[in-house]
């Protein structure tokens, strides 16, 4: 039998058929392409004895005609059971909120500006990403972004909406954060977060987490401001440690930023916030392993946690056809992750009710490795931390104002035009 962090991985490896007993449209979230479609799966909870494991698991992709899991209802209740060695695994089936169907005030279905991912709530704030426009586009490879912004959710979101499906998500889904993201705008990607971010502090009170294109060392102020506006987190995707994979697979990045920008600004961000505040994101499975494992290094190096995603062949994704990874290679991997993270010092698992089901947690991957005293004496390390982590995290969930004003970019903007005259 496979420890939840084990089935999960699995899962996300292989993904999973769905059979005839299923009630999904009645019991579950609706699949839904949003963003760069890397949460284009179905919604489950694997429980466990240590904590309960979120993912989204691919039912769609072509790689799903091998699989041998299958979902089944059974008196009411869900398995996944597995044709191959004959197990069956009891799973949670999340129901979808009510708040989804229901209208803005502006008259926008709120699941068309944002989506619960896991129990966070995600916001696409912006135009589809630009490496999408001209003659060549310039698109991850691995990206839907383009295909979906505009067609499953709204191109532009309004502040005023934005603010009514948060607190409505707060109040009934339990929602502690907030993650915007929105691709590369020329530059411009923290200049259209800022607005949000501080609407978002000072209207509802979430945790809010920030992922864009890095901008150039010159313009790092950018950082201190979104600080100053009350932002969490930083996530920096560059996917591929491997140079050369960086440049094949991300060639808008690498053409208009480079990987040096992504690493830079990490490090900037993560030594102006407490250890862990900051991830670098990765995909496992697509470069070799070794460089995986060094991305990992790095990032848990500077101080920050790694976000690690299997890599899914994503439905007319310029990838869709590259092979799903194998189970035992990215076994090997979270357990790395996991272990990396307790070396450096990261926190894990701090912050009230954030799973993200997109990805391995570094807090779900402790499932992997044995339970011996050093692992018992880094579990009541992390309850310790928690608890006194707590006061804060009560403080950031009341709205409060914010000292930041997002004028400074209009202000620093005119005057950097004047040094030019």
């Amino acid at each position: 039998m496979l420890n939840p962090a084990e089935l999960q991985i699995e899962l996300f490896c292989r993904g999973l058929q769905i059979a005839p007993s299923c009630d999904l449209l009645q019991d579950a979230r609706h699949v839904a392409r949003t963003r760069a479609g890397l949460g284009s799966g179905l919604e489950l909870v694997i429980p466990g004895d240590l904590k309960d494991l979120w993912l989204n698991v691919p039912v769609e992709e072509d790689f799903v005609d091998d699989t041998p899991f299958v979902l089944e209802k059974r008196n009411g209740a869900y398995l996944v059971t597995d044709n191959k060695d004959k197990g069956a695994y009891q799973v949670v089936v999340p129901g979808e909120p009510k708040w989804y169907d229901e209208e803005t005030s502006s008259g926008i279905k709120m699941a068309q500006i944002g989506v619960l991912q896991g129990t966070y709530l995600g916001i696409y704030v912006s135009n589809s990403c630009m490496y999408w426009y001209g003659n060549e586009p310039n698109n991850c490879k691995f990206c839907t972004t383009g295909a979906n912004v505009g067609v499953n959710e709204v191109v532009e979101k309004a502040i005023d909406d934005v603010v009514e499906v948060a607190l409505r998500a707060k109040q009934e889904s339990g929602v502690t954060f907030c993650h915007f993201n929105t691709g590369y705008q020329n530059g411009r990607g923290l200049e259209q977060l800022a607005p949000y971010v501080k609407a978002i502090k000072e209207k509802v009170g979430l945790l809010t987490g920030i992922q864009c294109v890095p901008v150039s060392e010159k313009e790092h102020w950018q950082y201190d401001a979104m600080l100053d506006l009350g932002a969490d987190h930083f996530s920096f995707c560059y996917e591929f440690h491997n140079p050369e994979y960086f440049a094949k697979y991300l060639p808008g990045k690498e053409a208009t930023v480079g990987q040096t920008a992504f690493f830079r600004s990490l490090e900037y961000c993560q030594g102006k916030m407490p250890k862990g505040a900051c991830s670098g994101e990765i995909i496992a499975g697509v470069e070799p392993i070794e460089d995986t494992l060094r991305a990992i290094d790095y990032i848990t190096g500077v101080g920050a946690f790694p976000t690690v995603c299997i890599f899914r062949p994503v439905i007319g994704s310029d990838m869709e056809d590259h092979p799903s990874p194998e189970y035992t290679e990215m076994r090997r991997v979270m357990e790395y992750m996991y272990r990396a993270c307790r070396q450096a010092g990261i926190p894990m698992g701090l912050a009230p009710n954030i799973e993200v089901s997109l990805i391995v947690n570094p807090d779900d991957a402790k499932y992997l490795v044995p339970r011996d005293l050093s692992f018992k004496l880094h579990q009541l390390k992390m309850r310790l931390l928690k608890k006194l982590a707590a006061v804060k995290f009560r403080r950031e969930l009341r709205p409060r104002k914010v000292s930041g004003d997002t004028a400074v970019w209009k202000l620093r903007r005119g005057q950097e035009d004047q040094h030019h005259v």
